[in-house]
């Protein structure tokens, strides 16, 4: 039953406007409200049907080709060109039926011009509220859209927390934390602090969709350092600032997250350097590391596809390439 309601509601509403259109055209022109009623109302709601198809068609080329987003003053200008060229159209197509093919005598019918107005004011409220159905759709859809970008970035920041204190990353770094107490009281201080520094970090981005790049690199420092502590030798790190990033911003942990997915499908031992390198310019953040796969690399975590629904949700692309050697990602700013 709910297919057919639609239908019925628009059948029913052109019914109604096509009965209001006839009765006051015959107000207009002083006739017998009974003569010929059926006639009048079939030829009225056949009228009121053919604008409602053809406002609609025009209703989907402008939001197409010219949506109020790009500008108000010229769809508004498309607007009345488009409903003025399909009343002159069904003008011209009513007026070859009744006098040319149903041959009904001009004595007596109103002039062009009384028609073209009345085709006019008939046929702007149709395509009126066509625009007002469309537009309280649309800010239905964008309200459902905001909170489904909303209920992804809390996923998000739920799963990356959880990557950061899974089991694994916590077990080995309390055993760097502890052989350090052992050999080194100094650097196990430093560890401490920057193990510290890296939870206060996640732990602070509840409230925050998106961070400054800046922000981002100075959390990225004491993860490095966990990391380097932790595989020693067995790593290079670069960052190379081509441009400045200071107003840009990107999804909280990217960096981070990036990293540890070297380190998890890699090898990096001193023998076999894993090196990491991330690149700043002024359209992307690129991150690229050696391709040396391990045979024992951890499935979990989060994914370089999860990675980016998120940049999808502020219509961003994460470019992912691969070549022989490297393995290359780009991260698009996400502009304030």
């Amino acid at each position: 039953m709910a297919k057919f309601k639609r239908p019925l509601i628009f059948f029913f509403s052109t019914l109604i406007y096509a009965l209001c259109q006839m009765l006051f055209s015959i107000v207009l022109m002083k006739e017998d409200l009974w003569k010929n009623f059926h006639i009048q109302l079939s030829a009225h709601y056949i009228v009121i049907f053919a604008m409602c198809i053809a406002d609609y068609g025009l209703l989907l080329f402008l939001n197409k080709y010219l949506p109020y987003s790009k500008n108000i003053l010229y769809r508004i200008v498309a607007d009345i060109v488009g409903i003025t060229v399909i009343s002159l159209i069904l003008l011209w197509i009513f007026n070859f039926l009744i006098y040319d093919v149903f041959l009904i005598a001009k004595e007596g019918m109103p002039s062009f011009l009384v028609k073209f107005a009345f085709a006019m004011t008939t046929n702007i409220p149709i395509l009126l509220v066509f625009e007002l159905i469309h537009y309280f759709q649309s800010e239905q859809k964008a309200i459902a859209d905001s909170e489904k970008a909303k209920r992804k970035v809390l996923l998000f920041q739920h799963e990356t927390l959880r990557s950061q204190i899974n089991p694994h990353f916590l077990f080995n770094s309390l055993n760097v934390l502890s052989s350090l107490i052992y050999i080194n009281p100094d650097n196990a201080n430093k560890f401490t602090k920057a193990l510290s520094k890296t939870y206060r970090y996640v732990l602070s981005l509840s409230q925050q969709p998106v961070v400054l790049v800046s922000e981002e690199l100075d959390a990225l420092d004491s993860y490095v350092y966990l990391m380097r502590t932790r595989f020693e030798n067995s790593f290079t790190f670069k960052i190379d600032k081509i441009s400045d990033c200071t107003p840009n911003k990107i999804v909280p942990l990217t960096l981070q997250l990036l990293i540890e997915n070297a380190f998890k499908h890699n090898i990096a031992t001193e023998e076999s350097l894993l090196n990491i390198k991330i690149t700043i310019d002024s359209d992307y953040i690129t991150v690229e590391n050696n391709i040396q796969p391990s045979n024992r690399s951890d499935k979990g975590g989060i994914g370089l596809k999860y990675i980016a629904q998120q940049y999808e949700i502020y219509a961003k692309e994460v470019i992912i390439k691969q070549t022989d050697d490297l393995f290359i990602i780009k991260i698009p700013y996400i502009q304030p």
